[in-house]
This record gives C-alpha cells, structure tokens and sequence, in this order.
C-alpha cells in the first residue's frame, strides 16, 4: 500500500466513525430523508465547486446507468436506511452492524470482479466479526436484532453492492470525479423530501445544523472521495476489512467526547477486531503486483 493510500484510508476512518454520533445528534431535529437530503445536497454542492477548479470531466453518456445506480445505492438508500436504523439503534451497535458489510463485500467481489481471499483471509474476516460482536455487546443488555438493527444491516448491504459496482468506474474517472457524481445523483434521488427539509432546517437549532453540515463536508465528501482513491488503489475485498476498524473508533470517540465509558467487552472486542484486519492485509489476500507511486492514474484532485 502506498503512503498516500494509506493516508487516505485513515482519513476515510477517521471521518466516518465521527458520522455516528453526529447522526445520532442530528435526528433530534431531523427525520431520516429530509437528514439524507441535506447532506448530501452539502456534499455535492462542495464536490461540484471544488470540481470546477480542479477541472473535472463530465461523465460519458454510457455510464449514466451505473452511476445512478451508485447514487441510488451508496448515495439515497444507504443514507436513508441507515439514519431510519439509527433512530434506535445506539451509535457503538450501529457501526458493528454496518461493518458487516465487509462480509457482503468480500463475497460479491469474489463472483463479480473475480477477486479472491486465501483461507486465512476468511479467518480473519471472522475473527473480526467475533470482535465487534464483543463491542455491541457494551450497552449491557447484549445484542438485541430488532427492526431498526434489520434496516441497519440493510444499509450495509447497500454499501457493499455500492463498493463492488463503483471499482470498475474507478478506471475512468478519478475519485474526486466519481464522488462528485455519486453526490449528484444521490441528491436528485432525494429531492422528494426537499419540502419537509426545508421546513426542518427552519426550526432545526444551530449546532444541529452545523452537525450536518459538517457531515455533509467531512464524512460525505472528503470521506467518500478518500474511500474511492483506496478502492482505485487496492483490491475490493481488502480495503473492506480495514472498515471492522471503524467500531473501535467510534467507542474510542464516545469515550473522549461523550464520557461513555467503554465496557467490559470494548479492550477483548478491539483486539479482536484490529487482528482480524491485520490477518486480512499479511495472510489473507492473493498478491497482487502494486501500483506505482507515479505517475498516479487516478489522483484525488
């Protein structure tokens, strides 16, 4: 993995665990699809400026098809599903049930981009399940699948047909190029909440509107341009299994900000969980020849 890759996938981390509570805060004001809607509108307003100064292209008549599909699925319903699951669902639960998604990712880029996992790849994509199992496990009433929790893991599977189905984009378009279009058509799928939307940022407080600004700059826009830089950089199945990463990073941030106090299970579960990434990088995956540092072919502008 390149520095720059690697940067970017920190990054992408880092941001979107931050999501969770700023979610979690942002739908005291909002409901789901007016929330999905304003941040996405952000995120493709910012894209689309910054775009135009960096000299994007259009993108061809051919691939308006899977682009729209990308923004249906990565961009409308995933943010949609997510934000109805996390009207009960905790935070620290939410992101274990998201980060199933590397499970749904892995077996669909094995049947459609022919991607393979050693045996040792498999063990530690589970070993990184048990681990954030462990972590659901804090709330101290253990796990409990209701609907909301269903329509999380939904969502995931949202993700992971959105991931699998942007790595061939990736070879015509850069990332800043291919979010852009992600965060556009994303919008207009949503422009059916815009009425409610506008009433909500009406009567929303301050400090909730920021909120989703910034979800909408941060783990919108720069987080989904950094995730589709490491996609054009590695294979599907192994930038996933970073994303078991990202639970640990959200009790971490509830610890720091929130004063919650992690639990019993928090230290065994993110173990668990950083070891079964680390198995996946070292063992797991069918090496491949890397690409080099330059010329890049597909930069984040």
């Amino acid at each position: 993995m390149t520095s720059r890759a690697f940067t970017a996938l920190l990054v992408c981390i880092l941001v979107w665990a931050s999501a969770f509570p700023a979610i979690r805060l942002a739908l005291k004001a909002f409901s789901p699809g007016p929330l999905a809607l304003f941040r996405f509108v952000v995120a493709a307003l910012a894209l689309t400026l910054y775009g135009m100064r960096r000299g994007s292209r259009w993108p061809q008549k051919m691939d308006l098809v899977p682009i729209l599909l990308c923004g249906i699925l990565g961009g409308a319903f995933y943010h949609v599903a997510h934000n109805y699951g996390q009207q009960t669902v905790p935070a620290g639960v939410a992101a274990f049930l998201i980060n199933t998604s590397p499970v749904f990712t892995a077996l669909l880029a094995r049947f459609f981009l022919k991607e393979k996992l050693l045996v040792w790849g498999w063990v530690g994509m589970l070993i990184s399940v048990c681990g954030v199992t462990l972590l659901a496990l804090r709330e101290g009433k253990g796990f409990e699948f209701d609907s909301g929790a269903f329509i999380v893991v939904l969502a995931a599977l949202s993700a992971s047909i959105y991931t699998v189905r942007q790595k061939p984009l990736l070879e015509k378009y850069t990332a800043l190029e291919f979010t852009t279009y992600v965060a556009v058509a994303g919008s207009l799928c949503l422009m059916i909440f815009l009425p409610q939307c506008l009433r909500e940022i009406g009567e929303a407080p301050l400090k909730i509107n920021l909120a989703v600004i910034y979800m909408g700059l941060v783990p919108a826009a720069i987080g989904y341009v950094c995730w589709s830089y490491v996609l054009s950089q590695m294979p599907v199945s192994t930038a996933v299994s970073y994303m078991y990463v990202v639970p640990v990073v959200v009790m971490t941030m509830a610890w720091l900000f929130l004063n919650e106090t992690p639990g019993r299970y928090a230290l065994p579960g993110g173990a668990l969980a950083l070891g079964g990434v680390i198995l996946v990088q070292r063992h797991g995956r069918v090496p491949v020849n890397p690409k080099p540092e330059t010329p890049n072919p597909n930069p984040i502008r």
